[in-house]
């Protein structure tokens, strides 16, 4: 029995030894590589999520960015708008100011005009009653005579 387990032994060591050794050493590389390539592949991924942490933070910042643009463009529409406004009221109030003007000079014309006639009226019914006669009017010639040489 010693020596068949002797044999066996013998020929195991001699046709089986080194092929078991070497898929031992095979499988043992395998894992070695396998290892390998998951710290790797985590190495990787902590580079990734880096990157991706700087991305976002790019993101955030480019659309801070906007978002202060659109608030600076905002207020400078609200701005012009407002400026706009004020001109145009101011130009509104002008216009107004002119047109008022106008209508206050056209009314007093249209007044002197009504108080002219009114005088030449009152003139007219004036010296029909004083020149009603001959004598009176020959008077007033003579007077207005005199006082034209006067002047």
């Amino acid at each position: 029995m010693t020596l068949a387990f002797g044999i066996v032994l013998w020929l195991l060591g001699k046709y089986a030894w080194k092929p078991i050794m070497k898929s031992l050493h095979e499988r043992e590389d395998s894992i070695d590589k396998a290892l390998h390539q998951a710290d790797q592949a985590r190495k990787e991924m902590e580079d990734l999520k880096i990157s991706n942490e700087e991305l976002l933070k790019e993101a955030k910042e480019e659309r801070d960015g906007i978002m202060k643009q659109a608030r600076e463009i905002k207020d400078k529409l609200i701005e012009d708008a407002r400026v706009k406004a004020n001109v145009e009221a101011g130009r509104i109030v002008e216009s107004a100011k002119e047109s008022i003007e106008n209508e206050k000079m056209a009314a007093m014309v249209d007044l002197k005009n009504q108080i002219a006639e009114l005088s030449i009226e009152i003139a007219e019914k004036l010296l029909e009653h004083e020149l009603s006669d001959k004598k009176r009017q020959k008077d007033y010639v003579e007077q207005l005579i005199k006082e034209a040489k006067l002047n």
